[in-house]
């Protein structure tokens, strides 16, 4: 009696602790691991790739959607304000757009806002003035379905005193922008916001849930002569994240971007449990813009099928350890 207690017991015991093994393996990484039918994660274009073209008048603005779609097979794109600067408060460019993107099937996600003050602006009626400045832009996110929009943190004075001003700019804005549901997201964008730990520190101290982070994967030049390490700047940005910006400028022969392992990257994003939109933003040199946009999205491509056999790799060990556990059981 015993012993068959014992049986009974340790089976299913052993069953829920090798499968418990297995579900919390490093492979496993992120919070979804299998995600039957779903891609780890999607591929979207941020419209800075394409910027040489569209300051030398090769590309129109508004046919972004379009050359992503048709040139990239990409259906999802990032604006950036400067290349609709003039056009701010024209309505009729606004609706354009979100026509054109409509009738491709393109989904607009997020736009870049540049040159619109510094949120963390010691003086604080610039401060102030800097919040309203970009309101219109939330407005046209929540016009073309966007999610967010992208802001600087940029401030002046010590370590904390930058952190205390940004935070307080990022969390007004965040207020406003909660009233038409638009995040308000800092990327890594130079000065102390290519610091992981200070950026990481300033958007918990606004304290905001619209307030969050868009990791770029190259920007972590804090200064002329510090850079910070992009993989642990990404890791500690990753909690806060609501977008991801894989910045790219050179590749090797094997298609593999020379500055930034690719695979270590999407294995530090992924943990954190995102499985969002990954942008194409390609800003190199070497090659041309349209070259560089489709080098990064195959890399991209390669990375995300290589991860994802990986990841689906224990559901079989899983599936054979439950198929071992029944012939055991029937058997006795």
């Amino acid at each position: 009696m015993n012993q068959g207690i014992s049986r009974r017991v340790f089976l299913p015991s052993s069953f829920g602790l090798a499968m418990g093994g297995l579900l919390s393996g490093a492979a496993l990484g992120a919070q979804e691991p299998s995600r039957p039918g779903k891609l780890l994660f999607d591929i979207s274009l941020a419209q800075w790739s394409l910027h040489k073209a569209l300051f030398g008048k090769k590309i129109d603005a508004l046919d972004f959607p379009k050359v992503s779609k048709e040139e990239f097979g990409i259906h999802a794109v990032e604006y950036v304000n400067q290349f609709y600067k003039d056009k701010k408060n024209d309505e009729a460019t606004l609706k354009e757009l979100k026509k054109r993107c409509a009738g491709l099937g393109v989904k607009s996600l997020l736009i870049m806002c540049d040159g619109e003050g510094q949120l963390g602006d010691a003086n604080e009626l610039k401060r102030k003035q800097a919040v309203e400045n970009h309101y219109r832009w939330v407005e046209w996110a929540k016009e073309l379905g966007c999610h967010s929009i992208r802001v600087n943190a940029a401030s002046s004075g010590s370590y904390e005193e930058q952190s205390s001003r940004a935070a307080n700019g990022l969390r007004k804005l965040a207020e406003w922008a909660e009233k038409l549901q638009i995040n308000v997201i800092v990327e890594n964008h130079g000065g102390l916001s290519s610091n992981g730990a200070w950026l990481a520190a300033t958007i918990k101290k606004a304290n905001h849930p619209r307030c969050g982070t868009l990791p770029d994967f190259g920007n972590f030049r804090v200064s002329k002569d510090e850079i910070y390490d992009r993989y642990k700047g990404v890791q500690e940005l990753m909690p806060f994240a609501k977008g991801v910006s894989a910045k790219s400028h050179d590749f090797d022969e094997k298609g593999n971007e020379i500055h930034t392992d690719y695979r270590k990257m999407m294995k530090i994003v992924l943990a954190a449990g995102y499985h969002g939109y990954v942008g194409v933003e390609y800003e190199g040199s070497k090659i041309g813009e349209f070259e560089g946009i489709r080098a990064t999205k195959k890399l991209l491509e390669i990375v995300r099928e290589e991860l994802s056999s990986k990841i689906e790799a224990p559901s079989g060990k899983v599936r054979d350890l439950v198929s071992r556990v029944r012939t055991r059981l029937a058997s006795r």
